[in-house]
């Protein structure tokens, strides 16, 4: 590879670059009036030892005010088979509690979302400005799992399931 073989890294290689990375896709839920809520490719695990998780919303997104003043969200890990879920609350300009239906009113009144593969209930720690987003590390209080269950998984631009080789066992 030579120097006229690489590309200065604009916002467009950037994408494209990030689309390539495999990612589980979560919904992050605020209590307000309204609710706020929306698709997040960002989540990941920080700390053990306290237990804490981040993900990161762009300060121009219509759920950032809810999420700046939230005292407590769930993070939810959607399903195989929820894409529908992950478009409506990815979608700009919808009421997404009117148009997915499928949830209730959790601890704080924050809203859980039924069928996920699992969630937890998070009090936000830090709120860090990042560029044009915010990193939000919160504490994980409560949650739940199912035992079940693949992943909805999202890469290059697309919704995915993991592929299960028969006999493979990595465990």
């Amino acid at each position: 590879m030579t120097a006229a073989d690489l590309a200065r890294v604009d916002a467009d290689l950037f994408r494209s670059v990030l689309r390539r990375q495999a990612a589980s896709v979560t919904v992050v839920t605020a209590a307000g009036d309204p609710p706020a809520g929306f698709t997040a490719t960002s989540f990941t695990s920080v700390s053990l030892k306290p237990p804490l998780v981040s993900f990161c919303l762009g300060r121009d997104s219509s759920s950032w005010p809810t999420v700046e003043r939230a005292g407590h969200l769930a993070v939810h890990l959607l399903a195989e088979g929820q894409e529908d879920v992950a478009r409506v609350f990815a979608t700009s300009g919808i009421d997404r509690f009117a148009t997915h239906t499928g949830w209730h009113s959790g601890p704080h009144g924050v809203p859980i979302l039924d069928g996920a593969l699992a969630w937890l209930l998070c009090r936000p720690v830090q709120r860090i400005p990042a560029g044009d987003h915010t990193i939000v590390v919160a504490e994980p209080l409560v949650g739940r799992h199912d035992l079940d269950g693949d992943p909805l998984v999202y890469h290059a631009g697309r919704y995915a399931a993991l592929a299960e080789e028969p006999g493979v066992n990595l465990l």
